[in-house]
């Protein structure tokens, strides 16, 4: 049995309710997928990327609708090892890649303050004009469950608001494409699971920054150290997290966005119940 058939097996068998099912749950339960799509899916050589790949070949394959795929890889300035271990990591699970090159590392080094950021941003770009390039409609990217989670309580300690990674999302300057996440509700220990189980080894971030840095500095992980504190005496604690950006109740908080809107909890103080129950 090939590498390729081998993964594809494991997502029909052992982790058929753990991550393919939760994939389709997301496709189904947030409408990502149309018949017709013609969907740019990212691959950055990660974990999260290659599975993503995979899940929405076996989705393209059984699914109830036609829809296209392309695999889109973007080089930002990856090392000769790092980029031959994407391109035979991609051989083998059967996933065949468009590949184009950019200078995103060249240029987001040289921002010594918030390199992540600007690389990201840049990524972003890129990655949503290829895609048009391509014909595509929309763009899939690896973010799963536990990525959501923490971006939630990042945005609160290191922001001050409440927000979230959305499962779906339009884009405000490339009009008619669409961004997804078909990973939205699939565990990370699911996907590491996965990897392992197949002997499969991707990459982390092979950003020279970051290398230099050490990963374990970023926001990010120390958000993750966190949870996985948290966790140890509350193994609730992911749920819960992800349930306060779905149970928002707006008569109980200082105030709140909708579009250009600001409202504040002072508008409709007066025509509050006065026999609500105080807290």
């Amino acid at each position: 049995m090939t590498v390729c058939q081998q993964a594809e097996r494991s997502l029909n068998t052992v982790f058929r309710k753990r991550i393919r099912n939760r994939v389709a749950e997301a496709v189904k339960g947030y409408g990502l997928l149309r018949e017709g799509d013609r969907v740019a899916v990212c691959i950055s050589g990660g974990k999260d990327s290659m599975l993503l790949a995979k899940c929405l070949q076996e989705l393209q394959r059984h699914g109830d609708f036609p829809f296209h795929l392309e695999y889109l890889t973007m080089d930002p300035g990856y090392s000769p090892a790092n980029r031959r271990r994407i391109e035979e990591n991609a051989g083998a699970l059967g996933i065949p890649l468009h590949i184009f090159e950019t200078n995103v590392f060249r240029v987001a080094e040289r921002h010594g303050k918030n390199p992540c950021f600007l690389c990201a941003k840049m990524r972003r770009g890129w990655l949503y004009a290829k895609a048009r390039e391509l014909g595509c409609n929309k763009i899939a990217l690896g973010h799963h469950y536990d990525d959501v989670v923490e971006t939630i309580l990042m945005a609160m300690v290191y922001g001050g608001q409440v927000q979230t990674m959305l499962p779906k999302l339009k884009s405000d300057h490339y009009e008619g494409l669409e961004l997804i996440r078909p990973l939205y509700l699939v565990r990370e220990e699911d996907v590491i699971a996965w990897a392992e189980a197949n002997g499969l080894s991707f990459l982390g971030c092979a950003c020279a920054v970051m290398e230099q840095r050490g990963e374990g500095g970023s926001k990010r992980a120390e958000v993750k150290r966190l949870i996985a504190m948290l966790c140890e005496g509350n193994p609730q604690i992911k749920q819960n997290i992800m349930n306060s950006v779905k149970n928002i109740n707006l008569s109980q908080v200082l105030g709140y966005h909708k579009g250009n809107t600001f409202r504040t909890f002072l508008d409709d103080y007066d025509e509050t119940d006065t026999n609500c129950t105080l807290r």
